[in-house]
């Protein structure tokens, strides 16, 4: 398989490497997937990845892979989708995608984010992946539950549920402008009956911000959830000391949920 002119920009032993991995439908390529298909010396190897890396065929992701282009898709190079990267950082699948690019994701506002939150348990670092912001954040072990798994192209994505999204964005408000339009979109939300009540419930309670908790479970209160389905969330709190649901200490104490309620939120 050939391609018109290709001789004009490439050699041959680069236009055999591009014609197949184009006949093979390679989005990602790694050294191994060029030492697989090809009969190449490491320093062969090398030289070509060099060769195609200058003229945008291949751009790095990382040490060994990258990103093919096809030459139809011009001097820019292909686009790929952003949710691909997250799981070649991460063999061990102790990552998922969430915070505000999950906000998008699940239509919570329709705010177009910047940057690609990747929350792990092994690293915290900022990166610029092929023009696309990403910010990996170290998180324990505790907080890597209510996840889920979804399949693009033919990669296994790990994503925030939907559930466990909103307590995220209640959490990490700052990209939606603040906790009161964090607890608009939340009411709305539910109010919507866009999200499975039960797991948000059981979620919260395994949430290891106590403040968080104590706000979700205010905020579902006054929605008419009642303290039979809320206590799972009214256990965690129980036995936690009082905290304020805003910048002051003074306030009205609610007692069921151990925290000053000084505002409207």
């Amino acid at each position: 398989m050939t391609y018109k002119n290709t001789s004009k920009i490439l050699g041959p032993i680069e236009a055999d490497i591009v014609a197949r991995l184009t006949y093979e439908k390679k989005l990602i390529v790694t050294t191994k997937d060029l030492d697989a298909l090809f009969n190449l010396s490491p320093e062969d190897r090398k030289q070509v990845v060099f060769r195609l890396k200058r003229k945008n065929i291949l751009t790095p992701i990382k040490r060994g892979t990258y990103i093919f282009s096809p030459l139809e898709s011009g001097p820019s190079g292909a686009g790929i989708d952003e949710l691909l990267i997250p799981p070649l950082f991460f063999p061990k699948k102790n990552y998922y995608v969430g915070y505000s690019t999950m906000f998008n994701y699940y239509g919570f506002t329709e705010q177009l984010f910047q940057t690609v939150y990747v929350l792990n348990t092994s690293v915290s670092k900022e990166k610029i992946i092929c023009g696309i912001s990403y910010r990996f954040l170290k998180i324990p072990e505790s907080r890597m539950y209510g996840l889920e798994t979804i399949k693009i192209r033919d990669s296994e994505v790990i994503i925030s549920s939907r559930e466990r999204t909103l307590i995220d964005l209640l959490y990490f408000n700052k990209p939606v402008g603040g906790i009161d339009s964090a607890n608009k979109i939340f009411v709305q939300v539910v109010k919507d009956k866009k999200c499975n009540i039960e797991k948000l419930i059981d979620y919260t309670a395994c949430f290891p911000n106590v403040t968080t908790r104590k706000r979700i479970g205010i905020l579902l209160e006054r929605l008419g959830i009642s303290d039979l389905i809320l206590k799972p969330i009214i256990k965690s709190v129980e036995k936690t000391s009082i905290s304020s649901l805003g910048d002051s200490r003074k306030g009205n104490l609610n007692k069921k949920w151990k925290v000053i309620i000084n505002d409207s939120r």
